[in-house]
């Protein structure tokens, strides 16, 4: 794929309008004269100003004003606690996740004394809180924090129908967020890829989408691009080219990575009636460093594809694909949390 070009073209130019003539009631030597609005006194006149009544409804105005502030202050508030509440959800949801998953490992390392393994070995393969990961889990709790709040600036500058220039620094904050994510996933892969790329650190629903340690690119392009319609033909024809060619490294990436699992299948189970496993193990140890390699070309992938997709399109459009993207994942946590708190039929 082609490097990431210039983003956005925005125009600079300054809006200019020409400035509005009314007629003022002024006269001078007995002639009519004319003054710019500028130059126009405000609307109420001095002798408004002293009326009786007129302190009353100044005042009158300011309460509005003051109780339709804190209405806008209290509406706020009160999305803020909902999103609060949505994300408390989600993160137990994980928790409780990750609370099965080290329950299945320490079962795991428990039984592997039938096979005759040191307790050292347990400890270091079945035992998945490591330094690293326990990082990359509170920074990914903060990054779902931070994303939810990107999404309502997003939906209220869309609503509020704000410049260009605003949009664009939204949209690059957006972008930013993503690559910020693929840097932490680089440091959780080199402390323990087999974590990263099975999916723990992201819920059930998420999980199910699940493809070599995040999203399918061109999965999101086919969530993104009905909500940007309607396209230009030459963007149209330019989205087909970024799908086409993310669908080709994926089918790519996806057959390599089935050749390493294959591969690692034949070196573990060669030669199992022999006692001594050793030479096998080496072996396996010296594949998974590629493991490591797929992830980071699949983020790799998915950073390009967002790229591309932000230099296609205009700032808005741009815009609302993030906002979509945001509001797809968001959706997936919360099916997750819905599904996790069904109600179970008793036995």
């Amino acid at each position: 794929m082609s490097s990431w070009g210039d983003a956005f073209n925005v125009d600079n130019s300054p809006n200019t309008g020409s400035s509005t003539i009314a007629p003022a009631d002024v006269r001078l030597n007995n002639k009519p004269d004319y003054v710019s609005c500028e130059k126009v006194e405000p609307s109420i006149s001095y002798q408004e100003t002293n009326k009786p009544g007129t302190d009353k409804i100044q005042r009158r105005l300011a309460q509005n004003r003051e109780a339709a502030r804190k209405s806008r202050l209290r509406k706020k508030a009160y999305v803020q606690q909902l999103e609060s509440s949505r994300l408390k959800l989600a993160q137990l949801e994980q928790e409780l996740e990750r609370a099965r998953q080290q329950g299945i490992y320490k079962s795991c390392a428990s039984a592997a004394g039938c096979f005759g393994l040191p307790a050292t070995v347990n400890t270091e393969w079945f035992h998945v809180d490591l330094p690293g990961i326990t990082a990359f889990e509170m920074e990914y709790t903060h990054w779902v924090e931070e994303q939810n709040r990107q999404i309502c600036e997003l939906r209220t500058a869309l609503m509020a129908h704000v410049t260009d220039i605003e949009l664009r620094i939204l949209v690059e904050s957006g972008l930013n967020h993503y690559c910020k994510l693929f840097r932490m996933k680089e440091d959780a892969a080199k402390a323990d890829v087999f974590y990263l790329i099975s999916g723990i650190w992201r819920t059930s629903a998420e999980r199910f989408f699940h493809w070599i340690g995040g999203f399918r690119p061109s999965e999101i392009l086919n969530v993104v691009v009905p909500q940007i319609e309607p396209l230009t033909d030459q963007q149209h024809l330019e989205v087909c080219n970024l799908r086409q060619s993310s669908q080709q490294a994926e089918d790519a990436l996806s057959q390599g990575v089935d050749k390493l699992q294959q591969s690692l299948a034949e070196d573990v189970a060669s030669d199992l009636c022999s006692g001594n496993y050793r030479p096998q193990m080496v072996a396996a140890m010296d594949k998974l460093e590629g493991l490591e390699n797929f992830v980071s070309q699949a983020d790799h992938l998915r950073q390009q594809t967002l790229q591309q997709m932000v230099r296609i399109l205009t700032t808005g459009q741009a815009a609302r694909g993030f906002l979509a993207m945001g509001e797809y994942f968001h959706r997936l946590r919360a099916l997750s949390s819905l599904w996790a708190a069904r109600p179970r039929e008793s036995a």
